[in-house]
């Protein structure tokens, strides 16, 4: 099996031996666009503040180059492959035409054009709007979403470009998820995975938010969920399904095969989401197994056989990680991106310095406590207008000490959704870690401690990459589901970090302060002033 993953600055591919899962071989293309925040490729067109934009052609590039080279790394025939699957950022969504063109491929010169990034965060007015109008009509869909939806979601981002580029909206003849988007450009065929549509999409019970709650935000946004797939799972509504996970999308047609160097016909994977996928990858397909994916962000995933309402989530959708079970998401919208961004701006020595001068410290010995918020908050306050917070700094404080009290305030807020989720009545019986952090120890060590429970550890440095292969091995049938697969080709390790007592005492006081700071800030006043001034400066 071929698994790719679409990350936020790279894709990777990795070819996996369908009896166990071993990785056999993989190869990693970096996007040449990378994240495009400050001006568009070629006309220099500048964007606002909170921006994040992708070039479509970095993806197709990452099918052209490195699916070929992992291939070939793993020393395999291109016809012993029996199936791909793709996993990507969820919220990247992208305006096409009725054929699947990106209209940024027709007209590179308008921002809106492009496909917008899980992390463009320019949406924020727009999601509070829906937020205060369901929240007032009592629409039955909000509470699986915690209460809000985010800005980083399809509607909130399809609202803000019908109000600032009509043009373009009514260009859109579809509004797509790149998961989805993808999947479409292998197999000629259009389809929906049921996770991007439940999670991102605010697809509840078979349904949209109604045209009337639409109308009401605004009379042209009335027919935006025609741009959407429609009808429930499995049924086919004007040539678009909803797609189960673990399903047959179609096959690769001849461009896709050329594209890949695999043969025309094979089985191609419904779409999935980086989180969501690494579950199988980790053989956390049960009942309160919480996988935390951590790399630039955090995603927080976990199947359940409850449904309940948990404040903040970003929402429970049934069969969204697991056919048969509710699956719960919740997650922090920056971590890695904390550190790189300190390291880049303040901790010339890099983050391995840091890391071994700052695991000297006693807990508590730098004095400080932060709010991870530093791009907004996902979970539990879904606010991506919250900035970052770090206090007790005096003349004394030194670069290792942010660096630790950064990696703390991390835990911090992991710990804060844990414990919302388990006052929610779904339990968290296993936390399982994956993503590119699992490379620092000495920050697996401060989260076991700071949760107070062991962390299990994923078997793979290609997590989602390997979830994608399973769920292509059971659209291929070589699996009855997707539970038999991840049995026999997942992977992780038990109890790989288990919490120190007494710091974990310790900790408990310096939580106490972080929740302390993340009531007093959570409200908004003071951290939304700030932006609201910093915009206005910046325009």
């Amino acid at each position: 099996m071929v698994g790719v993953d679409f990350g936020t600055l790279s894709g990777r591919a990795v070819v996996v031996r369908v009896s166990d899962g071993a990785e056999l071989g993989s190869a990693v293309h970096e996007y040449t666009h990378r994240v495009i925040e400050q001006t568009l490729p070629d006309s220099g067109v500048k964007l606002g503040p909170d921006w994040a934009l992708q070039s479509p052609q970095d993806w197709i590039d990452v099918l052209k180059i490195a699916v070929p080279a992992a291939i070939a790394a793993a020393g395999v025939e291109p016809e012993q492959v029996i199936g791909i699957g793709t996993d990507f950022t969820a919220c990247t969504v992208l305006p096409t035409t009725a054929e699947g063109t990106p209209l940024c491929f027709e007209t590179p010169e308008l921002p809106h054009a492009w496909p917008k990034l899980w992390k463009h965060h320019a949406a924020q007015p727009h999601a509070d709007r829906i937020n205060e109008l369901a929240a007032r009509r009592g629409e039955s869909w909000l509470p699986r979403y915690g209460g809000k939806i985010s800005s980083e979601w399809e509607f909130a981002k399809g609202l803000q470009l019908l109000e600032e580029a009509p043009d373009v909206y009514a260009r859109a003849e579809r509004w797509i998820e790149a998961a989805d988007w993808i999947i479409w450009q292998l197999t000629g065929v259009e389809s929906r995975n049921i996770c991007t549509v439940g999670y991102k999409g605010v697809f509840q019970d078979g349904s949209y938010p109604s045209e009337d709650f639409l109308a009401e935000l605004n009379p042209g946004f009335a027919g935006f969920v025609g741009k959407l797939a429609t009808g429930r799972v499995g049924e086919d509504v004007n040539g678009v399904t909803v797609a189960p996970l673990g399903g047959l999308a179609g096959r690769l047609t001849a461009q896709a095969a050329a594209w890949t160097g695999l043969p025309e016909g094979v089985s191609v994977a419904v779409g999935n989401v980086d989180a969501h996928v690494t579950n199988a990858a980790a053989d956390a397909v049960r009942p309160g197994q919480m996988v935390a994916i951590m790399g630039t962000s955090t995603c927080h995933v976990m199947p359940s056989d409850q449904l309940a309402e948990v404040p903040g989530m970003c929402g429970v959708v049934k069969d969204g990680i697991v056919p048969g079970l509710w699956g719960y998401e919740a997650g922090q919208s920056a971590v890695g991106d904390i550190f790189a961004w300190y390291v880049d701006n303040f901790g010339t020595e890099g983050h391995d310095h840091l890391t071994a001068l700052a695991e000297k410290q006693a807990v508590g010995q730098h004095g400080l406590v932060a709010l991870d918020w530093f791009g907004g908050n996902r979970s539990v306050l879904v606010d991506h207008n919250l900035s970052g917070v770090i206090v007790g700094q005096t003349l004394a404080t030194k670069p290792e000490d942010v660096y630790r009290a950064l990696i703390e305030s991390t835990a911090y807020g992991a710990r804060m959704i844990v414990e919302t989720f388990e006052k929610s009545g779904v339990p968290v019986e296993e936390f399982v870690v994956a993503g590119g952090l699992l490379k620092n120890p000495f920050l697996m060590q401060i989260y076991a401690d700071v949760l107070r429970r062991p962390l299990s550890v994923i078997g793979s440095d290609q997590g989602p990459a390997l979830g994608s292969a399973i769920h292509a091995a059971v659209a291929a049938g070589a699996y009855p589901g997707i539970e038999a697969a991840a049995a026999a080709m997942g992977k992780r390790t038990e109890a790989a970090y288990v919490p120190d007592e007494a710091r974990a005492d310790a900790y408990d006081r310096l939580y106490a302060e972080y929740r302390r700071l993340h009531e007093f800030f959570g409200d908004g006043r003071m951290l939304h002033t700030l932006r609201a001034i910093r915009n206005e400066a910046q325009a």
